[in-house]
């Protein structure tokens, strides 16, 4: 098969009407032919598959179509039809990934100078333009800078980050966006319709998932379909064909989670491994199924009323709890990006259900621990603050949790802290303040005043409460209040105070060294103070 499919071929939008999603760009560009203010150069910037050459190509049938400047091509043209077909004279598609050399982008640019051989306006298209060289770039700009009036340049990339920042300022750029799945499944619906050929709705559905967001590589999966299933697209073998998991396989991974069956999670998995399905794509299906899961829990209606899967996802909605959910989507994501490192696919697709089914056992051994504390609340207080002091608590009690919370003992913040390994905002957060009450899952953090900054970053309280969740093996909410004067207890003020502490001792180590003090005395030396570091 040839690297664009025949329905990719056959089906490529021919204007802006036919163009499935990306309706912020038609829009733009509609809006910019319809007034006529037109740029002089144009960055088309997305993932592959996402509608950026075909965009290009239909922008330059705009400008040069001979019933004018138009968001409306005729479609039937001389211009139009050339440029359909790729022989247009005063268009110019360039690769850049094969012409990356700055002879190639001079010859181009010198063409430019020289005004349509028989269209409006001459349109260079140049495909994934970050591939061209540092000095082709700089060819690029001198005529970015001062373009000809009758040309056009429509620059398309996978990865605006390598452009340099001169040139980017220089074009009006639109970020396409990846196709949604449903969006997709339309459009496949519609394309089999107009071939006639029959197709069940779940194979589409898996087509239109594994396309991650092309189009084009949608319908080049639909082609494969087509022929590996004899003319139609079963669901069954279209599964077979893209090694996807069967959802039944799912829910009852979920189940056997559910029930802590550990030997019936490892049967599913060899049963897997027997029918060579993908261990990478099972572990995304999962996480789409738990993120469906937790639709159904905070938003039911997002789930359809005719979804064949409905009743399930909805009592899986009611046996877990939402902060089972969202650590278990976090597991499998986490899985999915380290199947790679695993000795096999096999072994990192079964960790990672060990790993949910670790922390599933101890969010039960938790719940009983905490309601085994509760019956004895004078040996242990409901709110744990920070002290020096241990809290003495009983045998029986001390010997229950499996999980790493000190439930018979004061919480010290700045230990703990240290041992979340934290990075970046979070981490500042957490520095920056003091543990102001734990009861019942619910942790209060009193911070710094001059970091209320930090209240605000949403990001950083998700993966501080994330890393909390785990630590204590359970669920934690997390609220976090700005105290009066909180400073100086911070676990960022007692590292910093120690830091000041070390560097004194250091100091005061070296000048009191008996060769320091020799040669002082004998050569005259001098200490250089800010040069002394602790080790």
């Amino acid at each position: 098969m040839s690297a664009t499919s025949v329905l990719a071929r056959k089906w490529r939008p021919k204007n802006f009407a036919q163009l499935a999603g990306q309706a912020h760009v038609v829009q733009a560009l509609t809006n910019a032919l319809t007034q006529n203010r037109l740029h002089h150069a144009y960055l088309f910037t997305g993932t592959r598959g996402v509608g950026k050459t075909t965009i290009a190509r239909i922008f330059a049938k705009s400008l040069n179509c001979e019933s004018g400047v138009t968001a409306t091509p005729c479609g039937v043209c001389r211009a139009c039809t050339e440029i359909d077909s790729g022989r247009f004279i005063d268009m110019l598609e360039l690769d850049a990934a094969s012409n990356t050399q700055v002879d190639n982008m001079r010859e181009l640019l010198e063409s430019a100078l020289y005004a349509p051989t028989s269209g409006r306006y001459k349109v260079y298209l140049i495909d994934e333009v970050h591939m061209l060289s540092k000095s082709a770039f700089n060819a690029m700009l001198k005529t970015l800078e001062e373009p000809p009036a009758h040309v056009k340049f429509i620059l398309a990339t996978t990865d605006p980050q390598k452009i340099p920042v001169t040139v980017l300022s220089r074009c009006l750029q639109f970020n396409l966006k990846q196709l949604p799945p449903a969006l997709i499944l339309t459009h496949l619906q519609y394309v089999l319709g107009e071939e006639k050929i029959p197709f069940e709705i779940g194979a589409l559905n898996l087509v239109a998932r594994a396309a991650q967001g092309s189009m084009r590589d949608a319908l080049s999966l639909m082609d494969q379909a087509i022929a590996y299933s004899s003319g139609q697209v079963d669901e069954a073998l279209v599964r077979t064909m893209l090694g996807a998991i069967d959802q039944g396989y799912l829910f009852d991974l979920l189940g056997y989670l559910l029930s802590g069956d550990g030997p019936a999670l490892l049967r599913i998995a060899d049963d897997m491994a027997i029918r060579s399905i993908a261990f990478d794509a099972a572990l995304q299906d999962l996480a789409t199924l738990l993120h469906r899961i937790a639709l159904a829990q905070t938003i039911p209606q997002a789930i359809a009323d005719d979804e064949p899967e409905r009743a399930r996802l909805m009592e899986l909605a009611q046996q877990f709890t939402p902060e089972e959910i969202q650590l278990n989507y976090q597991i499998a994501i986490h899985g999915r990006n380290e199947i790679d490192l695993a000795p096999d696919e096999y072994a990192g697709f079964t960790m990672t259900l060990l790993r949910m089914l670790a922390f599933a056992s101890q969010a039960s051994v938790a719940a009983v621990s905490a309601s085994a504390i509760k019956t004895q609340p004078s040996v242990v207080p409901k709110t744990l603050i920070p002290s020096t002091t241990e809290v003495k608590a009983s045998a029986p009690v001390t010997a229950a949790p499996v999980v790493r919370q000190e439930m018979g003992a004061s919480l010290d913040w700045g230990t703990l802290v240290s041992q979340l390994n934290l990075q970046g905002m979070a981490r500042e957060l957490a520095k920056h303040s003091v543990l102001g009450s734990f009861a019942e899952g619910r942790m209060i953090l009193n911070l710094a005043p001059q970091h209320k900054h930090l209240q605000s970053n949403k990001s950083a309280q998700e993966k501080l409460q994330a890393a909390l969740g785990e630590y204590f093996a359970q669920p934690v909410k997390l609220v976090i209040e700005l105290g009066t004067s909180v400073s100086a207890a911070t676990p960022a003020a007692v590292e910093q105070q120690e830091k000041q502490t070390r560097q004194q001792q250091a100091e005061e180590a070296i000048k009191q060294d008996a060769f320091v003090r020799e040669a002082q005395a004998v050569l005259g030396a001098q200490i250089i103070e800010n040069s002394i570091k602790p080790i």
